[in-house]
C-alpha cells in the first residue's frame, strides 16, 4: 500500500514539476552582478536583462554585490535557493581564474552552479594616462623597466579579471609595478584619467568611450585579433608579445539543483535577446563578441568553465600571483 502511494506521489510530482516550471517566473527575478554598478559586467548584464524582462513578462531586478574579485556576489548565487528566483552573471574571473588565484575560493565553480548560457567574450587592453611617455606597447615596456618600481597600475579590485590581466602582462614583460586596487572600474578609470595612476588593464567595453575621447591612451589589445569596435588598436601579439591574450567572458548561472525546465527557459529567452539585432549591435559597439549559437547550451558552458579553469591555472601559477 505504501509503495502504491509513493508511486502515485512520484507520478504526481513528475506531472506537476513541468507545470510549475512553465509558470516560472511568477514574479520578479533577481540577477546578481558580482561587481559595482557602471562597470563592464554591469553594463552588459543590464542590456541583456532588459530584453529578458520583456520576454519573461516579469522584471529582472539587478543587484550589484561586489567584493573579493566578484566571488562575494557569485557565492551568494551558489548559496541561493534553487527555485529560479536568483541567477548570476559569471565571468572569467569569478568562474575560472579565481579558482587558482585565491588560496581559499568561496566555492567550486564547476560543482556549485547550474550553467545556463555563455553570452559574450570581451577583450582587455592596456590603457595609460596621457602624460605617460609611451606611444605603443614596446615603448611602454621600455619606460616601465627604466623606472622599475616607480609606476603603479589600477584595477577594479584584487582578483578581478583586469587585475589579473595586468599581473600576467607584467610577468610576461618583466615589469615591476605597484598594484592599486579600487572598488570598481569607475573610480579606477577616473583616477587614470586624472593622472593619479599610471596604467590600467581594462575591459574594452568600458574603456572604449575614454579611448575615443582621448582622455586616456590605448596601447595594446590583449587579443589575438583586433576588435571591430577599435580597429586601429594593435594587439599585443602584433607588437611582439606573441600569443599573449587576456579577456573576460560573461555567462549566466543558477544555483546548483535549479529545475532543468527553468534553466531551459532562461536559456531560451537569453538566446532570444542575443538574436535581437538591437541588443547584438549594442554589445558589439561596446567591443563584446557575442558567441555563436553552437556555444550557447548549458552543456557547452559546463565544459567551457572546466576548460577555462585549467587554461588559466598555469599562467597564474607561473606569474606567482596569489590572494590569501
Amino acid at each position: 500500500m505504501l509503495k502504491t502511494i509513493s508511486a502515485l506521489l512520484i507520478g504526481v510530482g513528475a506531472i506537476a514539476s513541468p507545470a510549475a516550471a512553465q509558470q516560472w517566473p511568477s514574479g520578479p527575478v533577481t540577477m546578481i552582478i558580482p561587481f559595482a554598478a557602471g562597470g563592464p559586467t554591469d553594463v552588459l548584464g543590464r542590456i541583456v536583462g532588459e530584453r529578458i524582462s520583456k520576454s519573461l513578462g516579469q522584471q529582472v531586478v539587478i543587484e550589484n554585490v561586489g567584493g573579493a574579485g566578484g566571488m562575494t556576489g557569485s557565492s551568494r548565487v551558489a548559496k541561493s535557493r534553487p527555485d529560479g528566483n536568483t541567477f548570476g552573471m559569471g565571468t572569467v574571473g569569478t568562474h575560472a581564474q579565481g579558482q587558482t588565484l585565491y588560496a581559499r575560493p568561496l566555492y567550486d565553480a564547476s560543482a556549485d552552479f547550474q550553467p545556463v548560457i555563455l553570452i559574450a567574450q570581451v577583450p582587455i587592453g592596456l590603457l595609460t594616462k596621457n602624460a605617460l611617455p609611451a606611444t605603443d606597447l614596446n615603448s611602454f615596456i621600455a619606460h616601465a623597466k627604466a623606472n622599475e618600481g616607480k609606476l603603479n597600475f589600477a584595477s577594479a579590485g584584487t582578483g578581478s579579471a583586469p587585475h589579473l590581466a595586468c599581473v600576467l602582462m607584467n610577468a610576461a614583460a618583466g615589469i615591476k609595478a605597484a598594484h592599486v586596487p579600487y572598488k570598481g572600474t569607475g573610480p579606477a578609470m577616473n583616477d587614470l584619467v586624472g593622472g593619479q595612476v599610471d596604467y590600467l588593464c581594462e575591459i574594452m567595453s568600458t574603456a572604449k568611450p575614454q579611448v575615443e575621447s582621448k582622455t586616456v591612451k590605448a596601447l595594446a589589445l590583449f587579443n589575438l585579433a583586433r576588435s571591430p569596435a577599435l580597429p586601429d588598436l594593435p594587439t599585443a601579439d602584433e607588437q611582439g608579445m606573441k600569443g599573449f591574450e587576456a579577456y573576460t567572458w560573461n555567462a549566466f548561472f543558477f544555483p546548483k539543483g535549479t529545475p532543468a525546465d527553468i534553466v531551459k527557459k532562461l536559456n531560451d529567452v537569453t538566446n532570444e535577446a542575443m538574436e535581437d539585432a538591437s541588443v547584438a549591435n549594442r554589445l558589439t559597439e561596446l567591443g563584446a563578441v557575442v558567441v555563436g549559437k553552437d556555444k550557447r547550451s548549458p552543456e557547452y558552458l559546463a565544459q567551457f568553465v572546466k576548460s577555462e579553469i585549467e587554461k588559466w591555472a598555469k599562467p597564474i601559477k607561473e606569474s606567482g600571483a596569489k590572494v590569501e
